[in-house]
C-alpha cells in the first residue's frame, strides 16, 4: 500500500517518511524490532508509557517516539486503531507512514519492550486480579463485535481468535506464560466447573453473567452476556486449547432481520407454529443457526398466541432469554453420564408441569429422544434440535438413536423437519463479478449450470474495503429447507425409500432443497459461489440427497 492510499483510508495527514525503511520491510522480525528501538527510540504505547494503550489494543498497534507506527494488517480498519490515530493527530504527534504487518510483529515489539526493561513493566500489578480483568476485557471486546466463540490456543505463544460470521479471525497474540495464566484465571472465575483445574485433562466450565467472577466482589461479565460456556482441552505440541461460547441475554442479539429466512421459508415456519401439537425438529451442524432459529420461533409463537400458553424449555445450558417462557436449566455436572441423567430428569419434570409447548434444547441420547417423542404423542407441541446434515437425515438420526419407526409415521406426531446453514453475505461495496475472473475454479461450473447470464449475475468476494473492514463480507444470512410432513412422505422416508421421499417432497409437496435456496441467494448476488460450494457442495454435483 502506498502513502496516498494510507492517507485516504485513515483521513489523517502523515509525514512522507516510512515507519520501516523499504530495505527492512521483508527482513526478520528481530531486525525490524531492533531498528524500531534503535537510537533511543521509545515505545510510547507500552504499559506505563505516556500514551499507554489497553492491553487488547496493544495487540493491534505500536507507536514510537520517532513517529513510527506499526499496525496489524488485519485490523487497519478497527475502530480502536483509527481512534488512536485520531488522538495522535489531535495532540500534534509526529506520524510516519504506518507499516502494516502481521500480528506477530506487533506482539514481538511489546515482548521486546518488556525484555529491555528486565521484565519489570507489569510486575507491580496484582497479577491474579489483573488476569481476571483481562478475561472480562477480552469478553467485552468480543461481545461488542457480536462474536459467537472465543478460541485461545496456548503453545510457544498465545493466540486468541474470534469467530465472527462463522470465520476464525486472529485478534491478539501474547507470550505463553500470559496465556497459561489467562486460562487458569478463566477457569477460576467460573461458577460451575470441575473441582480443580487440571492442565492435561478435558474439562468444562460455565460462568453466569449475573454473578461476580468467583473470588471477586464487583467484577462482572459485560452487560448483555447471559453466560459463557467453556471447554478446556489439552493439545499436542502445545499447552492448552480453550473454546468459549458466548451466550447473550437478548434473544434478538446477533439475529438481525437480514439474517433470517426468506419469505418462502417464513410462510412455512408460520404454518408450523400454528399446529397445536406434534414434533418439529431443527437440524444442522454446529454453528448453523439451530439455537437462534429455535429461540426466535418460540418467541414468535408466544407472541402469536398472546402469551396465553405455558411454554417450558429444557436446556443445557439456557442460551438465550425467551420472554414469557419458563426456562429450566440443567445443572452442570462433573461427567457426561451424570449430565445426561440430569437432562433426562429435567425433561421428565417438564412433562409433568402441564406444558402446552415444550422446547428441548437438543436431543443427544435415546432417553431424551424417547421423552421428547412421548411429549408429542401425549398431545403437546414440541420443538427441538438435532445434529444432522439435512432435514431428511433428522428422521434417520432419530431411528439411529433407537426410536421405533412406527411412532414416527403419523403426520400428527412428526409435524416438521427443518435444516439450515448460515452463509456469509458478500460486501456489496467491493464484491467482484465472476465473469471478470475466468481463472476462478468455479467459473466453468457456473457457466455449465447457468450460462453466460449466470456468470454476469454471480459474484465472488472482493479484496475488502473500509465498509467491510477488509474482510469482503458483511454479516450472514440463513438458507434452509423446511418439510411440513404428510403421511405419504413419512411412509416413503421411514421405509428407507429416501429417493422416493425426496422426489415426492419436491414434486408433489412443492419443496425446495437447501442447495436450491442457496443458489437463489447466489444468483441475487447476496452470497458468493465459494460460500455456496463450501456448505452445499459443488454446483455440478448433487446436493446432500
Amino acid at each position: 500500500m502506498n502513502d496516498a492510499e494510507n492517507n485516504v483510508l485513515n483521513n489523517i495527514p502523515v509525514e512522507n517518511k516510512p515507519s520501516v525503511p523499504a530495505g527492512l520491510e521483508n527482513s526478520e522480525t528481530k531486525d525490524i524490532v531492533d531498528y524500531l528501538f534503535s537510537n533511543g527510540n521509545r515505545l510510547m504505547t507500552a504499559t506505563g508509557a505516556p500514551l499507554e494503550l489497553p492491553r487488547d489494543t496493544q495487540g493491534l498497534i505500536a507507536y514510537f517516539s520517532g513517529g513510527e507506527i506499526i499496525i496489524s494488517r488485519t485490523h487497519r480498519y478497527d475502530g480502536r486503531v483509527l481512534a488512536f490515530l485520531d488522538l495522535l493527530k489531535a495532540r500534534g504527534r509526529a506520524m510516519r507512514v504506518p507499516f502494516y504487518s502481521d500480528l506477530g510483529l506487533v506482539s514481538a515489539i511489546y515482548k521486546s519492550y518488556d525484555a529491555r526493561l528486565g521484565g519489570t513493566a507489569r510486575v507491580s500489578r496484582d497479577y491474579d486480579n489483573q488476569m481476571q480483568k483481562d478475561f472480562v476485557d477480552i469478553v467485552a471486546r468480543a461481545a461488542a463485535q457480536k462474536v459467537s466463540d472465543i478460541h485461545i490456543e496456548v503453545g510457544d505463544q498465545t493466540t486468541i481468535y474470534f469467530r465472527i460470521d462463522g470465520s476464525m479471525q486472529p485478534v491478539l497474540e501474547y507470550n505463553s506464560q500470559w496465556g497459561e495464566s489467562f486460562v487458569r484465571a478463566a477457569f477460576a472465575s467460573s461458577d460451575m466447573s470441575n473441582a480443580n483445574y487440571a492442565q492435561n485433562e478435558y474439562q468444562s466450565a460455565q460462568k453466569d453473567g449475573r454473578t461476580p467472577l468467583r473470588g471477586t466482589k464487583d467484577l462482572y461479565l459485560p452487560l448483555g452476556i447471559l453466560s459463557i460456556r467453556m471447554q478446556f482441552n489439552p493439545i499436542a505440541f502445545g499447552s492448552r486449547y480453550v473454546v468459549m461460547r458466548l451466550l447473550y441475554d437478548n434473544p434478538s442479539e446477533g439475529i438481525k432481520t437480514e439474517q433470517e429466512f426468506g419469505e418462502y421459508e417464513q410462510r412455512l415456519l408460520m404454518r408450523l407454529r400454528a399446529f397445536p401439537t406434534g414434533l418439529v425438529i431443527v437440524a444442522g451442524p454446529t454453528s448453523s443457526g439451530k439455537s437462534t432459529t429455535l429461540v426466535r420461533n418460540m418467541s414468535l409463537m408466544l407472541k402469536e398466541r398472546h402469551y396465553e400458553i405455558n411454554m417450558i424449555t429444557v436446556e443445557n445450558p439456557v442460551e438465550q432469554k425467551i420472554f414469557g417462557a419458563h426456562q429450566m436449566p440443567v445443572v452442570n455436572t462433573t461427567n457426561e453420564g451424570e449430565r445426561e441423567g440430569k437432562y433426562t430428569e429435567a425433561l421428565a419434570a417438564a412433562l409433568r408441569s402441564d406444558p402446552d409447548t415444550l422446547m428441548v434444547g437438543e436431543i443427544r441420547t435415546l432417553a431424551a429422544a424417547q421423552l421428547t417423542v412421548r411429549g408429542a404423542l401425549s398431545g403437546h407441541n414440541v420443538w427441538t434440535t438435532l445434529h444432522a446434515n439435512s432435514a431428511m437425515a433428522a428422521l434417520t438420526r432419530l431411528l439411529d438413536l433407537g426410536i421405533e419407526s412406527f411412532k414416527l409415521k403419523e403426520e400428527t406426531l412428526m409435524r416438521g423437519l427443518i435444516s439450515m446453514r448460515l452463509f456469509k453475505k458478500l460486501c456489496p461495496y467491493c464484491r467482484e463479478r465472476l465473469i471478470d475472473h475466468p481463472e476462478h475454479p468455479a467459473y466453468q461450473r457456473v457457466m455449465d449450470a447457468f450460462g453466460e447470464l449466470g456468470l454476469r449475475q454471480v459474484y465472488i468476494r472482493g479484496a475488502g474495503c473500509k465498509e467491510c473492514k477488509g474482510t469482503g463480507t458483511l454479516g450472514r444470512i440463513k438458507a434452509g429447507e423446511i418439510i411440513i410432513t404428510n403421511s405419504e412422505f413419512l411412509r416413503l422416508a421411514l421405509a428407507g425409500n429416501t429417493d422416493g421421499a425426496v422426489r415426492y417432497w419436491l414434486e408433489d409437496m412443492d419443496g425446495r432443497t437447501l442447495k436450491e435456496a442457496a443458489m437463489s441467494l447466489m444468483l441475487q448476488g447476496i452470497i458468493g459461489v465459494d460460500e455456496l460450494e463450501r456448505w452445499v457442495g459443488l454446483l455440478d454435483r448433487p446436493g446432500v440427497y
